[in-house]
């Protein structure tokens, strides 16, 4: 098959679309013919940083056809339309993922929003509804909103009744965000977000930090009101994740860690994708595409994902 790997992480060009051998579908697992593969902010971070084998796939999302089940398998049958979630391997025309690693995709929803809604919607409602605990009536601060997490937060936060403060830098995405539910959207290149936040809650501060970028924690921590939450859940700004817990501590403040990968297959968990999956086909929620690719140019894509500021998420197509 043809597939995205690399030998050595690095920028962009370290990508090669190559020929590498057909994946083995194991006795729990699927075979998928990949129609639809989104690219997360994990797959950036380790093609740039993590030390691979020779000729690595890389990629955690992807959506297509079930054309092999292994022996143990009886929820998935070869014809399904599956959305699928792995720590590796979706930059491939072929994928073998664990089936309790996928979801059946509506037949209304197309294959291309339901490969990039598992891990941006599914990480959203973890962090907003499950580990933020928002109640209408809060104030919730999401930074990065114009990614593929912020924008599901966005949605999720203002359909719990909740008051949105967006973080995002241009007026076209701006536009977007309010359309999308946010009541205010600061400009992270023209505000102290910190300072803006408390201006915007009359000092106050919000009552719920949704933080994706890392590097932005402490910023997070400045906008929180006594006894508010922080819940972050990646590092896509680069870097150590270093705060002083001097001041959440004083103001009673609690901070959330999210990793998706290892909680996927928990059932409740597995079982609000596919209630997500269902509202995308209901059109209750919005997957937002920025810009689609061919897989051979794989390279152009995470150049892309990583300096043109996209709107929602970058996907390829094998």
């Amino acid at each position: 098959m043809k597939a995205a790997v690399y030998d050595n992480p690095g920028p962009p060009s370290v990508l090669m679309y190559a020929d590498v051998p057909d994946p083995v579908c194991g006795p729990e697992e699927v075979l998928i013919k990949v129609e639809a593969i989104s690219i997360e902010g994990g797959d950036l971070i380790n093609r740039r940083s993590t030390p691979q084998p020779p000729c690595w796939v890389v990629g955690y999302a992807a959506a297509g056809t079930v054309v092999s089940v292994g022996e143990g398998v009886t929820t998935r049958a070869i014809g399904d339309k599956v959305a699928a979630f792995s720590m590796q391997g979706s930059h491939a025309e072929l994928w073998a993922v664990a089936a309790s690693r996928t979801w059946l995709v509506p037949s209304g929803l197309d294959v291309v929003r339901a490969a990039v809604l598992p891990i941006s919607f599914g990480s959203a409602y973890h962090s907003v509804i499950t580990r933020g605990d928002v109640q209408k009536g809060e104030t919730v601060l999401i930074h990065a909103a114009a990614g593929g997490v912020g924008l599901a937060a966005v949605q999720l936060a203002r359909q719990a009744g909740a008051t949105v403060i967006a973080v995002a830098s241009g007026s076209k995405r701006q536009d977007r965000l309010t359309e999308l539910g946010a009541a205010f959207v600061i400009d992270r290149l023209q505000h102290d977000v910190a300072e803006e936040a408390r201006r915007l809650t009359n000092g106050k501060g919000v009552d719920l930090v949704i933080d994706p970028v890392g590097s932005t924690l402490q910023a997070s921590l400045s906008a929180l009101a006594p006894e508010g939450r922080l819940v972050f859940l990646g590092n896509a700004g680069g870097g150590k994740l270093d705060v002083d817990l001097w001041q959440p501590m004083q103001n009673n403040q609690t901070l959330h860690g999210v990793f998706m990968g290892s909680i996927f297959e928990r059932p409740s968990v597995h079982g609000t994708v596919d209630d997500l999956l269902a509202a995308a086909e209901a059109g209750t929620i919005d997957v937002v595409i920025d810009r689609s690719f061919a897989l051979e140019d794989a390279a152009k894509a995470h150049q892309y994902a990583e300096t043109a500021k996209p709107l929602g998420r970058v996907v390829m197509t094998p």
